[in-house]
């Protein structure tokens, strides 16, 4: 039988749920998220995305997380909600909230130039600030082209011969992302914070945040319960309009370069990482804000990043994501009090461009709820 402390506690949560308006918001949030079940598996399909985690974040709390299909094809491992997946370059999030600690903490003036912090730069390097690196509008040449690290085969080869490459814009002209950005930010985190780039991430981030899991690496490291990531595109070896088929996809990201794209993590980590950037836990609420503002570029329009966040839409229905590798995403939709996250292991997969369906079917945006059909 139940005790009497029970039963006060059990009728009291019928009572709750009787009434509409709560009810009302139960019932729709989880017919959302049954039309979210269906779309991601006819979209998993669609793709041919072999494992994928989502979760759902609805006013601070997680109201669905799943996941469906192989973390490993040939060996027919399930995906689960404890697998890891690569975010890619959506680390640059968890960068741009190292640095926003950092400046909350006073040890960092994202308006201040690079060279107030970094020592023997290129002369044409030194007045970047450092919100220009986060905002990918520095002008620097990138360390890394279409055949990997600049250079040769070593990072600190790629390092010699970055810093010898003409500046690839004038500063604060236009948004051109490269890594260089985050290899100088990764830096400056390690010397104010007096920790290794990855050290500051764990203990400031993935403490506090609950991300038990969370870790670094790439392809080539061994890391424990993490997807096996494919893609359908080409080989070199291929005949020309040979059939797509899943291949092996591996990917290298240098030590130096994890503050651009380290992090492997999972659809509940992630989560449970906004909610606590979301209720103030990693910096305060008005940093976020800042944060999530986009960077002016010299003509005064706004670029296309704020402070590690791509920007996908400004007021009055903000987006800023964290994107990675055409494979991972995450959307915050701050002013729906909403957010999403779609972990993949298919390159091309490209979650980005289907989150935003999932979103309309919890909170639609005001713009398309108001819109007037034509006629």
């Amino acid at each position: 039988m139940l005790s009497a402390k029970k039963r006060c506690t059990t009728i009291l949560a019928v009572a709750l749920l009787t009434l509409p308006g709560l009810a009302g918001a139960a019932n729709a949030s989880e017919q959302a998220n049954e039309r979210t079940r269906q779309w991601i598996q006819q979209t998993m399909k669609d793709k041919r995305i072999p494992g994928l985690q989502i979760a759902v974040v609805e006013d601070g709390r997680v109201i669905l997380s799943e996941s469906y299909g192989l973390a490993n094809v040939e060996n027919r491992v399930p995906a689960t909600r404890t697998t890891l997946f690569p975010i890619n370059s959506a680390t640059k999030s968890f960068t741009g909230v190292a640095m926003m600690q950092l400046a909350q903490a006073g040890q960092v003036d994202l308006a201040a130039p690079v060279s107030r912090y970094l020592d023997d730069l290129p002369v044409a390097w030194r007045n970047i600030r450092v919100r220009q690196l986060l905002a990918h509008t520095s002008g620097l040449p990138d360390i890394v082209d279409q055949q990997g690290l600049v250079g040769g085969a070593s990072e600190a080869d790629a390092w010699k011969a970055v810093r010898e490459l003409p500046m690839a814009a004038p500063t604060g002209e236009r948004f051109l992302y490269n890594q260089t950005n985050y290899g100088l930010l990764a830096r400056i985190i390690a010397k104010q914070a007096k920790v290794p780039y990855e050290r500051y991430i764990v203990e400031r981030q993935f403490a506090a945040a609950d991300m038990r899991r969370s870790t670094f690496g790439d392809s080539y490291d061994l890391v424990a319960d993490a997807a096996t990531m494919y893609s359908y595109f080409p080989r070199k070896t291929d005949a020309e309009n040979a059939e797509p088929r899943l291949s092996h996809w591996f990917y290298d990201m240098p030590r130096g370069l994890w503050a651009g794209g380290g992090i492997q993590t999972t659809a509940d980590e992630v989560a449970g990482w906004i909610i606590a950037l979301s209720n103030g836990r990693l910096i305060d609420r008005a940093r976020v804000q800042t944060m999530w503002t986009p960077e002016p570029l010299n003509s005064g329009a706004d670029g296309a990043w704020a402070a590690g966040w791509p920007v996908l839409a400004k007021s009055p229905d903000r987006q800023v994501a964290g994107i990675g590798g055409a494979r991972a995403a995450f959307v915050v939709y701050p002013d729906r009090r909403l957010a999403i996250v779609v972990l993949t292991n298919l390159v091309g997969a490209n979650p980005e461009g289907f989150i935003p369906q999932i979103a309309e079917f919890y909170r639609p945006s005001q713009a398309k709820s108001e819109a007037k059909p034509a006629g």
